[in-house]
């Protein structure tokens, strides 16, 4: 919250608000926003929170109104997002875009590793006690994404003719990727979930912007000089993004805004 905005709150107000509708309560999350200048409600699929951002000299009493008066939009936008699938024996989830289920040995020694089950299908064995799958699992995941996200810029950054100064890769909700000007780049580990062509096109992308900080006709040039998937791949995005944050979570849309 920004410095103005502070200003404006009152040390008692609450930080989350409750929108009762049919029967079911939902926590919706007071944002003030010093450019502001009127209600909107957002829900961020990644974690399915409600965020209400309200003007620096709004009214509690109105936004709780305004939230209230769209319960009915919050219960329906909630309820068509994916239902969350944790990382857990039996689970089945993509790895650069396959589906390996998840098979919890408990015996064995080990962390992670792939295997070649019954019928064709692909196990992703997790080693260890039943409480440390899930973590093993994201560790799993996070080192596989760091490893191939960083060998896909630095081809990209190759065949741009750029350096990269350092890599990240993090639980990002926002976006998949970004780049900054003093050339560090960061990427969601999710990535690791989509297919290969998404994650080049992604790397593809975000090294591009170390030429072209910018979305012009020069920049997507250059993008599709190097990826000719870029189209299909932001097609994949487009239609099964939201699909990768509900894997590993306990369980983004732009909703009403006043008038």
């Amino acid at each position: 919250m920004s410095l103005r905005a502070l200003l404006y709150r009152r040390p008692s107000e609450p930080q989350t608000i409750q929108v009762a509708f049919e029967g079911a309560i939902y926590l919706v999350r007071i944002r003030r926003h010093r450019q502001a200048r009127r209600y909107t409600l957002r829900i961020h699929a990644a974690t399915r929170e409600v965020v209400l951002t309200m003007p620096p000299r709004g009214s509690l009493r109105e936004a709780k109104e305004f939230a209230e008066k769209h319960g009915g939009w919050i219960a329906a936008r909630l309820d068509r997002l994916p239902v969350s699938l944790p990382f857990e024996h039996g689970a089945v989830i993509p790895l650069r875009g396959v589906g390996h289920r998840i098979e919890h040995r408990a015996g064995r020694r080990g962390t992670v590793w792939q295997e070649a089950g019954d019928g064709g299908e692909t196990l992703l064995c997790v080693a260890g006690e039943a409480p440390h799958v899930e973590r093993r699992i994201g560790d799993f995941l996070q080192r596989e994404a760091k490893r191939d996200l960083e060998a896909a810029s630095r081809s990209a950054a190759e065949r741009l003719g750029v350096r990269i100064k350092r890599i990240s890769v993090r639980d990002q909700s926002s976006r998949w990727g970004s780049c900054s000007t003093t050339g560090v780049l960061s990427y969601s580990w999710r990535l690791i979930l989509a297919p290969p062509f998404v994650l080049e096109y992604l790397t593809v992308h975000e090294v591009a912007h170390l030429i072209e900080m910018n979305h012009s006709m020069r920049f997507w040039r250059l993008v599709h000089s190097i990826c000719p998937d870029a189209q299909r791949a932001k097609h994949w995005l487009d239609a099964n993004g939201t699909e990768l944050h509900r894997y590993g979570l306990p369980d983004r849309g732009v909703g009403p805004r006043a008038q």
